[in-house]
């Protein structure tokens, strides 16, 4: 490009120089031949002094334009700045544009520095949002955040599993949309509108299976119903007004009914505590008062209480062996139990009370019975309160049987208790090893603490790892069959 500028400087500066010596001949032809030649010399210095002058110019005014050219290609395709130094005519704007050059070059620099600044806040700002989702959808309870127009800007697995949306899909709508339980919605909508920035208020929240709320408590034997514990806290905007709502729904369902259980509990304990110790007071009271006329009726006076204190016993062991049981605590003697053995005992302690009664008492085991590593005392206390039952709600010239086997199908002994009493009422069945729970209706026919199935289905179940259950037609017998497994977890774990 430079020899080609070259050549078009030396083109003009030739085609003037010939320009001047065609206009000096044609003046010379006109003019007589004397003055001809001094004109013609004239012509030809004029044309030497013009290239002389005009050539080293252009030259110079070409090496200018072309450094010039090339500083603003450097500047325009790479980041480095060259200066440019160029003296002459042109070197007050070989200076301007250099300065700007180089103010463009700061400016540059400046944006991309901010640029980098930009791009690392927004990933440490990606990296923290990330975090709080994380640590939000590790949490157990759920967690909902709106925005001033009430849309939900986040949520946690646990909100959209319980109200039913999609995460993704409910970003930035309408809370109102979501949420199908009116009773929610106007607290969070009373939180925003009410309360100040930073504010925090709790309240409490029941949710029926249906999805319909109300402020009822909850019941024994409601199904379905959950219990929430609500925090709402208000999210300031940048002119210090509420510009959100944080809500946190903490399931205390399952802690409200261990309160409800133990103050049932309480209230069963003292009931039961208080019948026995009522009528122990009151015999001693007779005694002390002298109605006991006669040695008879003085013995009459000491069987009952001795009877009543039994049973308090009872009551209180049976209270502590099932607390022990659900607490982990109790101590476990694992021996080789023969159940043949351990049932003809059971029979053996409870004949006298069914020879009172007429009733047949039976026992049927395979030639080749089984027998199982577990608690000898406890498996004896199973058979001794199934067959004492089974005596107790059977009337006179009844039937009571135990039945032993191997079920190799799921590797256990299977024990059965049948008998032909009273039956149990197809309401109570689901009920019948609640503690303290027992059937109305045969609360005269037998006293009892309501422990005593309770504790037989802790044993069976929680200590041993087997299986209780109940068939039962009322007025024709009971059928109560558990089993105990061959070989427990707790052994196998220990081989």
């Amino acid at each position: 490009m430079n020899i080609g500028r070259r050549q078009s400087v030396w083109s003009g500066l030739t085609a003037g120089a010939m320009s001047a010596a065609v206009l000096f001949g044609l003046i010379a032809f006109k003019a007589d031949l004397g003055s001809a030649f001094t004109i013609a010399l004239a012509g030809a210095m004029i044309c030497m002094l013009t290239i002389a002058v005009v050539f080293p110019y252009g030259a110079i005014v070409d090496r200018s334009v072309g450094r010039l050219r090339k500083a603003v290609d450097e500047a325009r395709t790479t980041d480095r700045h060259a200066t440019i130094s160029t003296n002459g005519c042109l070197g007050s704007l070989a200076l301007s544009i250099d300065e700007t050059i180089a103010a463009m070059t700061g400016r540059v620099e400046d944006a991309r520095t901010e640029l980098r600044e930009i791009e690392i806040r927004r990933r440490v700002s990606d990296s923290e949002r990330q975090h709080t989702e994380a640590v939000l959808h590790s949490l157990r309870d759920a967690v909902l955040v709106t925005d001033p127009f009430n849309e939900l800007t986040m949520a946690n697995e646990r909100a959209a599993e319980m109200f039913g949306f999609d995460i993704n899909e409910a970003m930035h709508k309408p809370i109102d949309d979501l949420l199908d339980d009116d009773k929610l919605r106007r607290m969070i909508h009373d939180a925003r509108e009410m309360a100040a920035a930073g504010q925090r208020r709790t309240s409490e929240y029941i949710r029926e299976g249906d999805g319909i709320a109300d402020d009822e408590g909850i019941s024994e034997g409601e199904y379905g119903r959950e219990c929430y514990d609500v925090s709402m806290t208000c999210l300031p905007d940048p002119q210090h007004e509420v510009g959100g709502v944080v809500t946190i729904l903490r399931d205390v369902t399952h802690e409200r009914e261990i309160s409800q259980m133990k103050s049932e509990f309480v209230s069963k304990v003292s009931h039961e505590l208080r019948t026995p110790l009522s009528s122990i007071k009151a015999y001693v009271e007779l005694l002390l008062d002298g109605d006991a006329e006669n040695e008879e009726s003085r013995q009459e006076f000491y069987s009952i209480i001795k009877n009543e204190s039994d049973r308090l016993g009872r009551l209180i062991d049976n209270m502590l062996n099932i607390s022990r049981i659900e607490a982990g605590i109790i101590k476990i003697n694992r021996t080789e139990v023969d159940f043949v053995k351990s049932a003809q005992r059971a029979l053996d302690v409870i004949s006298p009370q069914a020879k009172l009664k007429d009733i047949s008492l039976s026992i049927n085991a395979t030639p080749l019975a089984y027998t199982v590593m577990a608690d000898d005392d406890m498996i004896h206390q199973v058979m001794l309160n199934l067959l004492s039952n089974a005596v107790k709600y059977t009337p006179e010239g009844g039937r009571v049987s135990i039945n032993i086997e191997n079920d190799d199908t799921t590797g256990s002994v299977l024990v059965t208790i049948a008998d032909t009493g009273l039956g149990i009422p197809p309401d109570a069945v689901a009920r019948i090893f609640d503690k303290f729970y027992r059937i109305e209706n045969y609360k005269r026919v037998a006293k009892g603490t309501g422990l005593g199935l309770s504790l037989v289905k802790h044993i069976v179940e929680t200590v041993h790892q087997g299986q209780i259950s109940v068939t039962s037609e009322l007025g024709m017998g009971s059928r109560f069959s558990f089993s105990i497994p061959y070989q427990t977890e707790a052994l196998a774990g220990a081989a």
